[in-house]
């Protein structure tokens, strides 16, 4: 796909959290497994529900935004974006554990549309992978799980995609 892939382990919460908010800050996608509720969103069902979904912006609630490179959303007060042409800092970073500070905007295959999604939620989500679902193993399709299984392959980790050129 012309990308390179760093596989993340550990979870998205912790010293991962500032490295997956960075990520998406400047501009790539992060693939994650997580379980998937009815309605696409993370849920917790220790993996037997365990599906991957693309992030590919944060949305982030923070108290102050820089003066420059920033323009404010003509029809949502409060809500501004980098601008593109426009050298910009990002925000400081919301501190982990804020309520409702920081969403993902994600996609899960099967879904036509995105999301944002808590990321307490999405790290909570993704550190509980750890059994293949027993009505899956035993309805006769064939399911690429990882070696090892669930817990070894897909619990606490992500994978963040990047242009091949990209120097970060």
């Amino acid at each position: 796909l012309g990308c390179q892939v760093e596989q993340l382990h550990g979870g998205l919460g912790g010293p991962n959290r500032a490295r997956v908010l960075w990520h998406l800050v400047s501009g790539h996608p992060l693939l994650i497994p997580y379980d998937e509720d009815f309605n696409h969103e993370p849920c917790h069902r220790k993996g037997h529900k365990a599906h991957w979904a693309v992030s590919t912006g944060v949305l982030l609630g923070v108290r102050a935004v820089p003066r420059l490179g920033y323009s404010e959303d003509p029809e949502l007060p409060g809500l501004f974006h980098p601008v593109p042409t426009t050298p910009h800092q990002p925000p400081a970073l919301p501190e982990e554990g804020s309520a409702g500070a920081v969403y993902l905007l994600s996609k899960q295959g099967k879904s036509w549309h995105y999301q944002l999604w808590d990321y307490d939620q999405v790290r909570d989500s993704n550190l509980q992978l750890t059994d293949f679902s027993p009505s899956r193993a035993a309805d006769g399709r064939a399911y690429v799980v990882p070696a090892g299984g669930v817990r070894a392959g897909l619990c606490g980790q992500a994978l963040l995609l990047r242009p091949r050129d990209s120097s970060h």
